[in-house]
C-alpha cells in the first residue's frame, strides 16, 4: 500500500494473462496513422490584402473538409505541408467539399500557389499498439 502497488486476485490464469497483456498495450505509444481523404487541382490564385492568398479549386477526387492537413505538390514535387484554414463554396464557410465541385481555400501557413498546383488532403488518427 504505501508503493501503490495494485494487488488483484485471480481464479483462472487466463484472465490474469489478458490482465497483464492489456496493461502492457496501455503503456505503448500509439501509432498514428495517415487517411487520404481527397485532393484538388488549383486552377486560379486570388491574393486579397488582409486577407493573404485564396486558391480556386475543383476537387478531382474525395472530399476536402475544413480543417484537415494538405500536402501541396508542384510539378510532383511536395512544396508544403500545411493545414487548411478556410474553405469556402462560393461566399460561404462549408465543413466540406465533395469531388466535382469548386471551392476557395486558403492555407495557415503557406502562400506561395500557384495555377496548377495539386492538394492532397489527409487526415491522421492515432491506433493503440497491440501485443502479439
Amino acid at each position: 500500500e504505501d508503493e501503490g502497488v495494485e494487488i488483484k486476485l485471480y481464479q483462472v490464469i487466463y484472465d490474469a494473462i489478458n490482465d497483464i497483456k492489456a496493461a502492457l498495450e496501455g503503456m505503448l505509444a500509439p501509432e498514428i496513422e495517415e487517411q487520404s481523404i481527397g485532393s484538388a487541382s488549383i486552377r486560379q490564385v486570388f491574393k486579397i490584402k488582409k486577407i493573404g492568398t485564396i486558391a480556386g479549386c475543383q476537387v478531382d477526387r474525395g472530399v476536402l473538409q475544413s480543417g484537415c492537413k494538405v500536402r501541396l505538390y508542384r510539378n510532383d514535387v511536395l512544396l508544403a505541408e500545411d493545414s487548411l484554414s478556410s474553405l469556402k463554396h462560393y461566399a460561404d464557410d462549408v465543413k466540406e467539399v465533395r469531388a466535382g465541385s469548386e471551392c476557395g481555400l486558403s492555407l495557415a501557413n503557406f502562400s506561395d500557389i500557384k495555377e496548377g498546383d495539386v492538394i492532397e488532403a489527409y487526415v491522421t488518427r492515432e491506433v493503440a499498439k497491440k501485443l502479439k
